[in-house]
């Protein structure tokens, strides 16, 4: 299948797996990329440029396709040195990189100059506007259902891909709800040219976290995340759990004198806990209401492959079949 996406990221097929805290790691990457989409390394899980520099290497020791970098712009009393991170991902020969948070125009000229094409993630129309007219090369837009940050406006994609289609130049994929051949055509219909997977990758046997982890999202239905952190403005889909239910509990309690000290308990140093030791109810991670299509881990080559071979049955076949007489 030829989209934009493929064209301008040189890959097989339109998918692309997101930026995950202690998901993207080289195995993840590497195996999304040898099946054809594009695997992503998130920066930030490694920190420091020598770690980064270290992964991206590991990375392209397991494949000779296009990855990618994610670098989200977080506000922390001790940011990590951003210069010296996307100086590593240019040095490392990488040509893709997936930006989110705030606006990454600051690194853009070095990012152009080095011909890296910037994937921006965007979950309002105004954002991906913004993104284009600063000169990302295309952006993602996630739905409200979205694992991790959708924003703050609550646009589900049936609305904001069509929107995004309608305003931008770009090429764009669709993220948040995306699963299966459903996802990936529906999104194309809709004017996306390819889908982000985010929580769909994570029950996949190569993604290098802990198999309790990989049940949790199987046992989860599609009413099985939570919104947090709304108060402070930093929205957050998780997966629901106990530690979850008490964080909520002192959002409602606490109202608007809420402070991110008040629920540090719950969110800060959670993901080495539920990723690597394999304790899923330890706080709150991001999952997608994408949980409730998710009843299998395959590879990561039989879930695109199979995402692919029904995405051409459904076209062909199905949609198609619509105008016969």
């Amino acid at each position: 299948m030829k989209t934009r996406i493929t064209e301008l990221l040189n890959i097989e097929h339109p998918i692309i797996q997101g930026g995950m805290h202690f998901v993207g790691l080289a195995e993840m990457a590497a195996a999304v990329s040898n099946a054809g989409g594009l695997g992503i390394i998130t920066g930030l899980t490694q920190g420091t440029p020598e770690k980064l520099a270290a992964e991206i290497a590991r990375c392209q020791e397991m494949t000779d396709k296009p990855i990618g970098v994610n670098m989200t712009f977080l506000p922390t009393l001790t940011p990590p040195d951003y210069p010296a991170l996307f100086k590593v991902i240019i040095d490392s020969g990488v040509k893709v990189v997936e930006t989110a948070g705030n606006n990454p125009a600051q690194y853009l000229p070095m990012l152009k100059e080095a011909d890296v094409k910037v994937i921006h993630k965007c979950t309002a129309v105004r954002h991906a506007l913004k993104a284009q007219s600063i000169g990302c090369d295309a952006v993602s837009v996630d739905g409200f259902e979205c694992g991790g940050h959708p924003g703050e406006d609550d646009i589900p994609n049936f609305i904001l891909l069509p929107r995004a289609a309608e305003e931008l130049e770009i090429p764009f994929v669709a993220s948040g709800g995306m699963a299966d051949a459903r996802s990936l055509v529906g999104a194309l219909s809709m004017g996306a040219e390819g889908i982000n997977m985010g929580t769909r990758f994570i029950a996949t046997k190569e993604a290098p976290v802990h198999e309790n982890v990989k049940q949790a999202i199987l046992n989860a239905s599609e009413l099985d995340t939570r919104l947090v952190m709304r108060p402070l403005r930093n929205t957050e889909r998780v997966l629901n759990n106990p530690a979850v239910e008490r964080l909520l509990q002192k959002e409602k309690d606490l109202g608007s004198d809420l402070k991110f000290e008040d629920i540090i308990d719950e969110v800060a140093g959670i993901y080495p806990k539920v990723m690597i030791e394999g304790e899923p109810e330890a706080g709150a991670w991001s999952c997608g209401m994408v949980a409730g299509l998710i009843n299998d881990i395959p590879t990561c080559k039989e879930l695109i492959d199979q995402i692919m071979k029904e995405s051409e049955e459904i076209i062909t076949n199905r949609l198609s079949g619509f105008l016969k007489n």
